[in-house]
C-alpha cells in the first residue's frame, strides 16, 4: 500500500538493471575507501609493501622493509582495519541508494551486513595471506585476490537475505 506524496525506497524501483549498475558504483566508491585505507596502513602502520611492490613503487613510497611472514600478517591487519570502515561507508550507501532497508530490524540488518561482508573478507584475507606467505606475492596481487572475493560474494548475500532487494 503506497501513500500518497510519500518517496518509494531508492532500492529496487527502478529495475534490476538499475540496481545493479548503482550497486556497482557504490561498491566502487566503498572498495576505493577500502583500497586508499589499505595501502595507506599498509605503508605507515602495518608495514607489508616490499619496495618493489607496483603501488609503491608507481607512488614512489619509501617502505619499511619486513620479512615475507611480517608482511604477510601485516596486510591481513591492514584489510582488516580498512574493512571496517569501508563496510560501513558501503551499508550507508546501500541503504540510502541501492537496496530497500527494512527486510530486517536496523541493528540485526548491520550485524548481517557485518557478518556476510566479514566472512568475504576473511576469505578473501586468508587467500590474500596465503598468497603472500606461500608464494611470495606481491602485495598488491594478494590484495586483488581478495577484492575479487569478496565482491562475488557480497552481492548474492545482500540482494537475497539482507535487505528486502
Amino acid at each position: 500500500m503506497e501513500i500518497e506524496g510519500i518517496a518509494k525506497p531508492a532500492g529496487n524501483n527502478r529495475g534490476h538493471f538499475i540496481q545493479f549498475v548503482k550497486y556497482g558504483i557504490s561498491g566502487g566508491i566503498a572498495t576505493s575507501v577500502h583500497i586508499i585505507l589499505f595501502y595507506f596502513l599498509s605503508w605507515m602502520v602495518f608495514p607489508s609493501l616490499a619496495s618493489n611492490d607496483p603501488v609503491a613503487a608507481a607512488l614512489g613510497l619509501h617502505v619499511t622493509e619486513v620479512t615475507t611472514a611480517i608482511r604477510s600478517i601485516n596486510s591481513m591487519l591492514s584489510n582488516a582495519t580498512a574493512f571496517i570502515c569501508s563496510n560501513m561507508t558501503a551499508y550507508l550507501i546501500n541503504i540510502a541508494w541501492v537496496f530497500t532497508p527494512g527486510r530486517h530490524h536496523r541493528l540485526v540488518e548491520i550485524g548481517l551486513f557485518y557478518l556476510v561482508s566479514g566472512t568475504s573478507v576473511l576469505i578473501g584475507t586468508i587467500i590474500m595471506g596465503g598468497l603472500i606467505r606461500y608464494l611470495g606475492m606481491q602485495t598488491t596481487f594478494a590484495f586483488s585476490a581478495n577484492v575479487v572475493c569478496s565482491a562475488m560474494i557480497n552481492y548474492g548475500m545482500r540482494k537475497f537475505f539482507i535487505f528486502k532487494g
